[in-house]
């Protein structure tokens, strides 16, 4: 007869299962710093009393993560793009001095280099208006002594004779140490006068200034004499220095004349028609320019005009004589420019720079209808990279003119408010974009300033 082993085994089973219960019962222990988990064979299907929570002050607080500020730009409009880094050189410069303003008496100066797009003070004279009926500010502000333009700008009534002009794009021999900001110098005949008139039929604020100046270099003595207003003249002998000269006048000035009396050696650069606060823009086109030619300019030159006139905002506007029918390749231009911007940083470290682009620009196709170059929206994608790759701010003209196609729309608006050349605005025109550009101007400064108050709350 066989032995039955099945009650042994319940037995077993009991005894195991009757163990694994009781060692419930046993307390925690650690064996060499490893805490050793209590066996709980109904841990599944047991109801667990909560346990109470330590208090949270016992714990640190978990600092609270700020969303970081997100700049927007309103439907349909085009905005500035700042590519500024830690160095802030895009817009920033510009908004704060705007700040400055409100709070006391100053200048803010804007510079606005550019080609034949904004000669005879196309558009920047509009946004001269705009900026000076906001802020405040007077005069035309800089003029060079003579002007190609001068009987075609409507912003000041410019007079002179007894010049000798030379720019950077003359065909004939040009010195470029001798040059100015605007890319020019002036050598004065016996007698040579200019003379500036304000006016009041094109924008306003520009019948009369408060100070009005001329800028030389002279290695000899110079004798100056000045009218204000058809007065007396005041003469006044300057000595030769190592540096930019100027002489000035104070007054409700609504025309001045200035007048060589004697000179040798002396260059003479421009004069300026300005009020003593609010906005000042100062005009420096050059016809056929790429924007290039800026690198030329000597740097201690450029840092006696910033001495003399230190801006808040450099605006370069160039690109009608850079781009092609069907260019695609502008490596070796942006490479010129990058030497162009750190120049004009190096010359004007408090300023903050705007790329304004190239305008729209078109031609004829085999079919006979007026498309936009190729070439020049391959410009605006370099131009942008340019700003982005330099840190600067990029203001998108090309697209607030409407993008493709936008300047022939501009040529047959009634009325008109473009050449037919189908690639320079006229002075309609410009107060259109002039007003754009202003618009993109003040949404940034506000901008600015919300971020400002979302970041100190």
């Amino acid at each position: 007869m066989e032995k039955n082993y099945l009650k042994y085994t319940c037995i077993w089973v009991f005894i195991i299962l009757a163990g694994l219960l009781l060692m419930y019962f046993l307390p925690g222990f650690t064996i060499h710093g490893h805490v050793m988990r209590r066996v709980d064979l109904l841990g599944d299907v047991r109801i667990r009393e909560e346990q109470p929570e330590d208090p949270d002050s016992l714990l640190p607080l978990l600092p609270k993560v700020k969303p970081a500020f997100v700049d927007t730009c309103r439907t349909g409009a085009t905005c500035i793009e700042d590519y500024s880094d830690s160095t802030l050189r895009g817009m920033t410069p510009f908004y704060r001095a705007l700040d400055e303003l409100n709070q006391h008496p100053r200048l803010v100066r804007i510079a606005v280099f550019g080609d034949s797009f904004i000669e005879a003070d196309i558009l920047t004279a509009d946004l001269r208006n705009m900026l000076q009926s906001k802020y405040g500010g007077c005069g035309v502000g800089f003029v060079t002594m003579t002007s190609m333009t001068s009987g075609f700008r409507p912003t000041v009534r410019h007079f002179f004779s007894g010049w000798q002009s030379h720019s950077i794009t003359d065909s004939t021999y040009f010195d470029r140490r001798k040059q100015g900001i605007s890319g020019h110098y002036f050598i004065p005949n016996p007698g040579a006068y200019v003379e500036l008139r304000g006016q009041d039929k094109y924008a306003s604020l520009l019948d009369t200034c408060e100070q009005a100046s001329i800028f030389f270099y002279s290695q000899s003595e110079v004798t100056l004499s000045v009218s204000v207003n058809r007065s007396e003249k005041q003469t006044r002998t300057f000595f030769p220095i190592e540096d930019l000269q100027e002489m000035k006048v104070d007054g409700h000035i609504g025309s001045v004349r200035w007048t060589v009396d004697e000179a040798d050696s002396t260059l003479f650069y421009g004069l300026a028609m300005d009020g003593k606060q609010g906005i000042i823009v100062d005009n420096f086109s050059l016809r056929g320019s790429s924007g290039l030619s800026l690198r030329s300019i000597p740097m201690w030159m450029m840092h006696e005009f910033n001495d003399r006139r230190p801006y808040d905002l450099i605006i370069l506007q160039y690109g009608l004589n850079v781009a092609t029918e069907r260019g695609r390749d502008y490596d070796k231009y942006a490479e010129g420019m990058k030497t162009t911007i750190d120049h004009l940083k190096e010359a004007f470290p408090q300023a903050g720079i705007l790329i304004v682009t190239v305008g729209d620009r078109n031609y004829k196709t085999e079919s006979g209808t007026m498309r936009t170059m190729p070439g020049v929206k391959n410009l605006v994608r370099y131009q942008q990279k340019l700003a982005a790759d330099n840190g600067i701010a990029f203001w998108n003209m090309f697209e607030a003119m409407g993008g493709d196609g936008s300047m022939a729309k501009l040529v047959h608006a009634k009325p008109s408010l473009a050449n037919y050349d189908y690639t320079h605005i006229n002075f309609r025109g410009g107060k259109h974009l002039a007003g754009l550009l202003y618009d993109a101007l003040i949404y940034g400064k506000e901008q600015y300033d919300r971020r400002r108050a979302y970041e100190a709350e």
